[in-house]
């Protein structure tokens, strides 16, 4: 007999599961000996399917109770309900997208043998087609009276119960039972489409071009992140996993592609929590003639437009049930400005590494670096970043610390760049970008000191990244910002539950 899907109740164990698998292949075995031709049996390479169960609970939305309809379609789904009750069974069939209706098989329509074959041969998990006409039951539930059915395909491990909820382990391992079980799992791949469409869509509308850059590098360059190797057997060399796609879109404008973009995958080797995956979805952008204020204003265009997108609104609802408000003209605050409040005494670039340490001390952050700069930003994101409420672009950083970034028209010792915190987590980042190849050349000299020195985020000299810049490029803003991250900022959400198979140990 099928398996009736029942309250909330322990999952089997490891020894049950084993011995249901067993049952089902016995069954899997039955089916296709019963099969006429070698396209059937418990996995057919193709089905009668005219129709969807979205589309049939679209069209027949408002049919009153107990009407047969006389109209006949053939649908398929998964069981993830079973009630076998002599003459009638019924059955509750999903789509991939979570919708359900019933099947209802009864004597009277499929006859006694196919009638007991589904009593026998049918479990929780299996895909069905079926062949009826729509009805509502008595009830009023919109059903299919099966006038015939077929096995799409055996599932020959149990599904967990589906009234229990899956632990977070489950759902990340066997994001698959994730996406059967939980709406949300669903929603989230949906919405992540949502999101890229719209960054496309929105970017296409003032002329950005999107182009596809190298994952595989001979050199590492664009961040400030340690990078994954890898060997090529063909050019016999060791490569790297792109940490940033920045060093090759700078190309593509110095090239004439003036207004450019990417959405792709990059990889870091290092930690992973809440808010950092190894291998990350990111966008990155260009624009010819622009700076660091027109990213911002560029970014905050794209994240609202995606809101709109998933929410139809600029104020989210995240999972939890908080409402956060994305839209309104977002808050932008000086880095040193907003650390000499909080510590009460005022923070320049010029202000001694000594001084800088001692605040360090007296905050509690444990950090050795070289560069004051990685103090200043340390001791703001103590002080501070915890405090941002609504979404605000944090401008204008150490040198220092960004040697990708052009200096500051009026601030010295400082560079126009700025970061977005939406959540208390940093989601973007933008930039007016150094294009000048003697000054970018000193800055790879000075990280070069830095890796040589042992640090194993700094940059190294890109030679051929500078020869493109010698060609001129013009003056351009630039732009970052973490898919997933952009995800969680909308849904609420931690990135593992934003990144549909993450990585796991």
């Amino acid at each position: 007999m099928a398996e009736n899907l029942t309250d909330a109740a322990p999952e089997p164990t490891a020894e049950e599961i084993s011995e249901q698998k067993q049952v089902r292949l016995q069954k899997r075995d039955r089916l296709n000996a019963l099969a006429t031709d070698a396209a059937g049996g418990a996995y057919p390479v193709r089905l009668p399917i005219t129709t969807t169960i979205p589309a049939v609970r679209r069209d027949y939305a408002d049919l009153e109770i107990d009407v047969a309809t006389g109209d006949i379609v053939g649908l398929a789904g998964r069981v993830v309900f079973s009630r076998n009750t002599g003459k009638l069974c019924f059955a509750t069939l999903q789509s991939g997208d979570g919708s359900r209706i019933q099947a209802m098989v009864s004597l009277a329509e499929v006859g006694e043998e196919s009638l007991q074959l589904w009593k026998e041969l049918v479990d929780l998990g299996d895909h069905v087609f079926v062949e009826g006409e729509v009805i509502t039951s008595r009830r009023g539930e919109l059903s299919v009276l099966v006038k015939s059915w077929q096995i799409a395909a055996k599932a020959v491990l149990p599904l967990p119960n589906l009234h229990n909820e899956l632990s977070e382990e489950t759902r990340v391992r066997s994001r698959y039972l994730d996406l059967i079980a939980r709406e949300q799992a669903r929603r989230n791949v949906l919405d992540r489409a949502k999101v890229n469409k719209s960054l496309r869509d929105t970017f296409d509308g003032i002329g950005f071009v999107e182009v596809e850059t190298p994952m595989l590098q001979v050199m590492h360059g664009g961040a400030s992140a340690r990078p994954f190797v890898t060997h090529s057997n063909a050019f016999d060399t060791d490569l790297y996993l792109r940490i940033a796609p920045e060093l090759y879109l700078k190309r593509a404008v110095v090239g004439g592609i003036e207004r450019v973009f990417e959405i792709n995958r990059n990889f870091r080797n290092e930690g992973a929590d809440s808010t950092h995956s190894p291998e990350f979805a990111m966008l990155e952008a260009y624009e010819a003639y622009g700076d660091y204020h027109t990213m911002a204003d560029l970014t905050q265009k794209l994240i609202q437009d995606a809101a709109l997108a998933v929410s139809g609104s600029h104020v989210v609802t995240w999972a939890d049930g908080t409402e956060y408000d994305l839209g309104g003209e977002w808050d932008r605050i000086s880095m040193y400005d907003s650390l000499s409040e909080a510590v009460g005494e005022t923070i320049t670039a010029e202000t001694p590494i000594e001084r800088l340490k001692a605040l360090a001390d007296d905050a509690g952050i444990e950090i050795d670096h070289p560069l004051p700069g990685k103090y200043v930003e340390e001791l703001w994101e103590h002080h501070i970043k915890s405090h941002l409420v609504r979404p605000t672009f944090v401008m204008d950083f150490p040198l220092d610390t960004s040697p990708l970034v052009r200096w500051h028209r009026s601030i010295p010792s400082v560079v126009e760049k700025w970061d977005l915190y939406i959540r208390g987590f940093e989601l973007a980042t933008g930039y007016s970008e150094l294009v000048d190849p003697v000054v970018q050349r000193d800055r790879f000299v000075e990280q070069a000191k830095l890796a040589a020195g042992g640090d194993p985020e700094a940059m190294r000299l890109d030679e051929e990244f500078l020869r493109a810049l010698e060609f001129g490029m013009p003056p351009s803003g630039g732009m970052g910002m973490g898919i997933d991250r952009l995800l969680m900022a909308i849904t609420g959400l931690g990135i593992r539950e934003t990144i549909l198979f993450p990585l796991v140990k």
